[in-house]
């Protein structure tokens, strides 16, 4: 949605670790206005929010990725799966990791329910894509599952990407 530099980089880091659950209403707001119809070309039949390891979402109290999937299928009509994907490897946060360790360090991360019936396009939500890696691995498992397309929304992008 924006470039990762502020006001939005404030904004991003209050809603992931200042408790601002709110924000992701306003962030999924933005990203229904500015990309419903794109959704509507991708032909999207569920959108699936990048897990959290089980402890960081119990320290931290909730997943954010997974608010603003909820808040984005309230407003889009499209499923939001939150049984689907999950982070059976605890990571160390991507955030202090350069390009080649970020992808190192989601090897395994990842895993696919088994009793998912795959569909064709799937919409994976995140916060930032800084490198890549993490929708990269989270598809990767999604197309192993049997998934034909994996298209993505985030609310910021880091800058020089």
């Amino acid at each position: 949605m924006w470039l990762h530099s502020e006001p939005v980089s404030g904004a991003v880091y209050r809603f992931k670790y200042n408790n601002r659950r709110s924000y992701a209403g306003v962030f999924a707001g933005e990203l229904a206005v500015h990309y419903a119809g794109q959704l509507k070309r991708w032909n999207v039949d569920e959108m699936i929010p990048v897990p959290l390891h089980s402890s960081r979402k119990r320290k931290r109290g909730y997943n954010q990725a997974e608010l603003i999937g909820k808040e984005l299928s309230s407003l889009t009509g499209i499923p939001c799966r939150t049984d689907v994907l999950f982070r059976v490897k605890k990571t160390k946060p991507q955030k202090d990791l350069d390009d080649r360790e970020r992808r190192k360090n989601l090897t395994g991360a990842f895993a696919v329910s088994r009793s998912w019936k795959a569909r064709k396009n799937i919409l994976l939500i995140d916060d930032i894509y800084t490198t890549g890696s993490t929708l990269e691995k989270a598809a990767k498992m999604l197309k192993m599952a049997g998934a034909e397309n994996i298209y993505f929304l985030t609310i910021s992008i880091g800058q020089g990407i």
